[in-house]
């Protein structure tokens, strides 16, 4: 594995907390900062990934599919909701909720 050398400048706190969770995970400094840069590239190649395949995608298509009867396929055991649920989630009860972004812009 070819091996490069890279001056990083960090804030005090970060570099402490770094440390400190790398002493708790049992590696290296260096081995903590190159999981985390390979987690973030990841995270970032899949999210890339669901975006371009979203790009692609059919709604209108999706929910036809979707509403088509099961013509000949009796429900199985374990499709049935439970009690609990039903009554919690009548849509009489339901409050329409507010969506959240878990993604950072």
């Amino acid at each position: 594995m070819k091996r490069s050398n890279f001056a990083l400048r960090l804030q005090p706190s970060l570099l402490e907390a770094s440390r400190k969770l790398a002493e708790s995970e049992g590696v290296a400094l260096n081995q903590l900062f190159n999981v985390a840069v390979a987690q973030m590239i990841a995270t970032h190649g899949t999210l890339d990934y669901i975006a371009e395949r979203a790009k692609r995608g059919n709604v209108q298509r999706a929910l036809e599919i979707l509403r088509k009867p099961r013509i000949g396929e009796p429900p199985r055991e374990g499709d049935e909701l439970p009690e609990s649920w039903k009554s919690s989630h009548s849509a009489e009860s339901r409050e329409p909720q507010a969506q959240t972004s878990t993604r950072s812009k």
